[in-house]
């Protein structure tokens, strides 16, 4: 996608705005930038098993859980994730915080964000922002390479997922 695609996510708070796709560097990284409001964060603690990422806070106050170390980032901070760490993030502040964020190598992540979005955007209610169990299995097992469970092997996990996996492909084939 071109520079400036907006992806919203209802059910983190974020809004990501791509500056440059995959597409445009040839896989060798994603950078977009990040907003988000107070209050809001990622779902959960996860990896990403063969890339890094780097946030460069730019507004606000972001704090990082990266293993057992948290971290409260201010404007002008950079704190890089390398590669399969587990981490969380979100803005604790008062205000909106916004970051800029580079992922090397891009993979299939704006693909992730999208559905990731997509999958809150279709959410039961408005107040029920949790994703479905089946279409997180589905999410976890597509985008294996970019998304990944910290401390949970990825055999063990793919082998958890699947029948919830199966349920929502089943689930989607009657709706079509």
């Amino acid at each position: 996608m071109a520079g400036g695609h907006v992806i919203d996510n209802p059910i983190s708070g974020e809004r990501i705005v791509i500056r440059q796709s995959g597409a445009e560097t040839d896989g060798r990284l994603l950078a977009f930038d990040l907003f988000l409001p107070p209050g809001g964060h990622v779902p959960a603690r996860h990896a990403h098993p063969v890339q890094e990422e780097r946030f460069t806070v730019v507004a606000g106050q972001m704090r990082f859980q990266i293993g057992r170390r948290s971290t409260l980032v201010g404007p002008g901070q950079t704190l890089i994730v390398k590669a399969g760490t587990g981490h969380w993030f979100g803005n604790v502040g008062p205000d909106p915080a916004a970051a800029h964020v580079e992922i090397r190598p891009a993979l299939r992540m704006e693909q992730l964000l999208e559905r990731s979005g997509a999958i809150g955007a279709g959410a039961s209610s408005p107040g029920k922002l949790v994703p479905r169990l089946p279409d997180l299995a589905l999410v976890l097992l597509e985008f294996e390479r970019e998304l990944a469970v910290p401390r949970i092997p990825a055999a063990l996990l793919r082998l958890l997922l699947l029948p919830f996996a199966w349920l929502a492909r089943r689930r989607d084939s009657v709706r079509a």
